[in-house]
């Protein structure tokens, strides 16, 4: 199955994104923990590449949090700031106190140089990019602590640039100068061409690639083959097949790996997705095992190891 989507707002947002470059301090770009290499955009990386970078890993409530811990330590080794966030959990929680003070250290010379000019309390104007569907407008909500962004749990929502103000709640830290941010938010972007299909892959069954232009039960296949590798208990617990022994259950999913039509149809039975002639509904079971992998329903499972 190969996987290219690249629709023509796309080529929109790059151009946009390079054109406003120059007014922005710094990039604060979105990974899919799950995913994190096949998440990073490499137009994304040559655009930032003048500018400080905060590599943010959300959906990290839905991954692997001791893979995640490792991808962040590979990324730290890198030179690159990096930052797991869980953004359904509160503004404490998700880690937004420990963004702020790292958005700080990175901008404390810029910081410092309009403080001795005597302008306080200067905003910072940071852009919020990353591929479709992996949190942009649900951190900038987090961040701005109200709904200031359109959310949806589908790619392609946010279609055009706009910028947001946060400003700092209470009062400003004992000699700080930090006056919170000008966001910008940009749609989700993807590249025109995944020169390792894999990559596209991963990025079409975690969501950030739309589901329009994807043969459901081909994917889905893609992914208990996937599953087979990284987390080959995930379905026999979540769907609750029979197999030799739990302990077992990696060898067994294995072995159908070889055949992932007959575990997509062994679900369908399970959960009765049954049509006329108690024929097993795939592209029902197709849908549904897509949909409970992205909820985070078959458990914390990284697809990706650094």
């Amino acid at each position: 199955m190969i996987v290219q989507w690249y629709p023509g707002h796309m080529t929109k947002t790059r151009r946009m994104m390079e054109a406003h470059m120059k007014q922005v301090d710094l990039v604060m770009e979105l990974l899919d923990a799950r995913i994190p290499n096949a998440s990073q955009n490499p137009d994304i990386l040559t655009l930032t590449a003048n500018k400080p970078r905060i590599m943010i890993l959300t959906k990290a409530d839905i991954a692997d949090p001791n893979i995640t811990a490792r991808w962040a330590e590979h990324f730290r080794k890198m030179g690159r700031f990096t930052l797991p966030m869980d953004l359904k959990a509160g503004k404490q929680k998700a880690g937004i106190p420990k963004l702020l003070t790292l958005v700080q250290q990175i901008m404390a010379e810029k910081l410092e140089r309009q403080r001795k000019k005597g302008r306080l309390a200067m905003p910072i104007r940071a852009m919020v990019a990353g591929i479709p569907n992996v949190g942009k407008s649900t951190f900038i909500n987090l961040l701005a602590g109200k709904a200031v962004a359109a959310v949806a749990d589908k790619p392609g929502v946010t279609r055009g640039r706009q910028w947001i103000a946060v400003r700092p709640q209470g009062k400003p830290p004992a000699g700080g100068n930090f006056g919170g941010f000008d966001l910008m938010d940009t749609p989700g972007v993807l590249w025109p061409k995944f020169e390792d299909p894999e990559v596209g892959l991963r990025l079409a069954v975690t969501g950030a690639v739309s589901d329009t232009i994807l043969d459901k039960i081909t994917l889905a296949e893609h992914l208990i083959e996937m599953l087979s590798n990284t987390a080959p208990t995930a379905i026999y617990t979540r769907f609750k097949l029979a197999a030799p022994s739990l302990a077992n259950a990696a060898s067994a999913l294995r072995e159908e790996k070889k055949e992932p039509r007959a575990m997509l149809t062994h679900i369908g039975a399970a959960r009765g997705y049954k049509m006329k002639g108690d024929v097993v509904d795939l592209e029902r079971t197709a849908i549904m095992l897509l949909d409970e992998f992205r909820g985070g329903k078959l458990g914390r499972i990284t697809l990706e190891m650094p």
